[in-house]
Parts: C-alpha cells; sequence; structure tokens
C-alpha cells in the first residue's frame, strides 16, 4: 500500500549555487524519477532558481536559502527575502521569522559543514533540526547525534539530500503529513507531523564533489 505521507526532499541546491551543477530541469526530472512529491530549493545567497523552478514545475516547491551564521548553517524555507550571512545564529533565525519563514539548522554535527554548538542551538527559536542530511560526514554519527539534540530541544526533525549535483536528489527526505501545498507542508514540518528518512551519498559521490569543487577553485585562480 502506498504511503500517504508526501515525499519531500527539503534540502537541494541548483547551478545557482556556485558550488552545484543542476539545473532546474534536472531537478523536476530526478525528482520525478525518485518519487518525489516536492522539493526545498535551498541556494547559497540567492533565491533566483527557487523562484523560476516555482513558475516552471508542477511538483511542490519551497523556495529557501541556506544561510551561514556564526555558528554554523540554517535552511531558512517559505521565503521571498534573501538573508544577511554570517550574523549570529539567534539574529539570523529572528530575521528568517520576521519575513514568514521556517528555521532549520542544516546538518548540525557534520563536519567539514560549519557544525551548530548545542549552546546556540538552545539559545535560539528554531523550528526544527535537520537530522537526516545524505551528504553529512560521518552520517551515522552526524544522523544519531542530530536526533538527540532534535530530541533534547523539544523539536521537529527533517530530512534532505544536500544535493548539489543531480543524481543526489532524493537520496534524504521527509515524508510529511499534510495536503500537497507549500503553506500546509511547513505547518506539518512545524508541528512535528514530519519523519526524515534516507541513506548517504556513495563514495564515489563524494569523490566527484570532490572533483567538481577542485575544478571549481582551479578556475578561479
Amino acid at each position: 500500500m502506498k504511503d500517504p505521507r508526501l515525499k519531500i526532499d527539503l534540502h537541494v541546491h541548483t547551478c545557482y549555487s556556485e558550488d552545484a551543477s543542476t539545473t532546474l530541469k534536472e531537478v523536476i526530472d530526478y525528482a520525478e524519477k525518485k518519487g518525489l512529491n516536492g522539493v526545498a530549493i535551498t541556494d547559497h545567497n540567492t533565491l533566483d532558481g527557487a523562484r523560476k523552478l516555482v513558475k516552471e514545475s508542477g511538483l511542490i516547491v519551497i523556495p529557501g536559502l541556506e544561510v551561514e551564521t556564526r555558528q554554523g548553517h540554517v535552511l531558512a524555507l517559505n521565503i521571498t527575502t534573501s538573508m544577511p550571512s554570517k550574523l549570529n545564529l539567534v539574529e539570523t533565525v529572528q530575521r528568517i521569522h520576521e519575513n514568514g519563514g521556517t528555521a532549520i539548522i542544516a546538518h548540525p554535527y557534520a563536519a567539514f559543514k560549519g557544525r551548530i554548538k548545542h549552546e546556540a542551538a538552545l539559545n535560539s527559536k528554531l523550528d526544527a533540526i535537520e537530522v537526516v542530511n545524505a551528504a553529512a560526514f560521518p552520517f551515522f554519527s552526524a544522523t544519531r547525534l542530530g536526533k538527540r539534540l532534535a530530541e533534547q530541544l523539544n523539536l521537529p526533525q527533517t530530512g534532505g539530500s544536500d544535493a548539489h549535483h543531480r543524481y543526489e536528489i532524493g537520496r534524504a527526505y521527509t515524508l510529511v503529513e499534510a495536503d500537497p501545498n507549500v503553506d500546509d507542508v511547513i505547518e506539518a514540518i512545524r508541528k512535528g507531523a514530519a519523519v526524515p528518512c534516507g541513506r548517504p551519498i556513495s563514495w564515489s559521490e563524494r569523490m566527484k564533489r570532490l572533483a567538481f569543487s577542485l575544478t571549481r577553485l582551479k578556475r578561479k585562480l
């Protein structure tokens, strides 16, 4: 019997992020291939890709950003205004809320990704914790610690692929008990009617990421 919950990848980057290669058409194609009902587009520092995809896709598309704070990274979901980076976590969450968005800590225990300290998370008014992040390393440890943090803070848990390339989309996702529209999905996440699921990207995919990053770095030099 098919699960009636919506399957949504809540952390997807497109080629509008300088460290990602996925085109908007590839987001649609691979989301459908993976059986997703929707995606959150969380590019770095721009909403351009999300805005275009909202107009072009039959998927549920949640516009968002991945925002760098001084204490780690935050997913700002369902916003229409860009957010400044490198503020402290409390101020970033406050600005997200002032703009009608939802603030989710991204990959709180992933190495090399800007880890969140427990004290910082405790003192901010977060809406949820990203517990399953397919790109997080080490995956199983980061997942376990993320779940423990969410339980300690009594916050909802989410999952997302953190896809930077098309084949990573849908590797991790969130099952959401909601009607198929953005507002209902966001409300369900806030209420905890969401379950994080997924598995890590493969070692070969990690190597492809590294090669892409090195190529991009060489072009800048």
